[in-house]
């Protein structure tokens, strides 16, 4: 897409990156897929959910092409809470019985449906993909003390593809299937996963830290993988942060260009990290 600097003067935010950048960066994305993981508290702040809602319209006017995938931690919780269900985590995954997975179930599929709505409502055609309508994500259980917690197994993209050809953004919930039983996926994992099936440049990682952080808590750019595994060695990266890390290992050892840990909080961090030199959080390489 061709685009002269008065058009997209017209497109991008004010605050957003500057215009030679953007043009630069247009060129460079215009035949890759980026695959964009909405996660952490970012979903609670509804003026956050609205931003992110008009840079995803903004990425596809400047004509590239994205799949969105959602997790919900933070919205699960409120709704386990209001049942007075305890959560119980392990290596950073939630333990899932039958009647948590039920109320997993219906809160992805309300906020997929909430993000689908809202670009519709920005002239953005978007298309939902869960697990009550065309489950694409077959799994294999995570482990027996995990309940129904799932790792992808096989991804069925010929669906996004022709999505994608229709030039509309599929919107997917982490949630699989194993033998009509639904299963919960760590919403990183599935996104990684799904990445890696389409063989997509990036994989962006939204969510509510500024990145990848050193011991003095300092923001790291740039690291390669062999220094993200010294750093969960000795316990740098621990907790919640393991199952996100893992997933960018996994997507830049199999064919992923970068995947980037974005702070969701900071305003148009979308666009800073696609469209300028600096980048918006820590990108992570083979």
């Amino acid at each position: 897409m061709n685009l002269n600097n008065e058009e997209l003067k017209k497109i991008l935010p004010n605050n957003g990156p500057a215009l030679e950048e953007v043009q630069k960066y247009i060129t460079k994305y215009k035949n890759d897929l980026i695959v964009i993981k909405y996660g952490g508290n970012v979903f609670i702040d509804r003026n956050i959910f609205n931003n992110f809602i008009s840079d995803l319209s903004i990425l596809k006017q400047l004509g590239l092409s994205i799949v969105v995938v959602h997790g919900g931690g933070p919205r699960i919780k409120r709704e386990l809470d209001k049942s007075n269900i305890q959560s119980k985590f392990i290596r950073g995954l939630r333990v899932t019985d039958e009647k948590i997975i039920n109320i997993v179930e219906d809160v992805l599929i309300d906020f997929n449906k909430d993000i689908v709505e809202s670009l519709m409502k920005k002239n953005t055609n978007a298309y939902s993909i869960h697990s009550k309508k065309d489950s694409i994500i077959e799994i294999v259980p995570e482990s027996e003390e995990l309940g129904f917690v799932g790792k992808p197994k096989k991804i069925n993209t010929e669906l996004i593809k022709n999505i994608l050809k229709e030039n509309i953004v599929p919107v997917i919930s982490p949630l699989g299937k194993k033998e009509q039983q639904t299963y919960n996926i760590n919403g990183d994992t599935a996104a990684g996963a799904i990445a890696k099936s389409l063989k997509a440049r990036r994989l962006i990682l939204m969510t509510n830290t500024e990145g990848v952080l050193s011991k003095d808590k300092k923001l790291i750019e740039e690291i390669t993988s062999s220094k993200i595994l010294e750093m969960i060695k000795d316990e740098t990266i621990s907790g919640g942060m393991i199952p996100k890390i893992n997933t960018c290992l996994d997507a830049v050892k199999n064919g992923v260009v970068g995947v980037v840990i974005i702070d969701g909080r900071k305003p148009h961090s979308i666009l800073f990290e696609i469209f300028s030199d600096k980048g918006a959080g820590t990108l992570i390489r083979k």
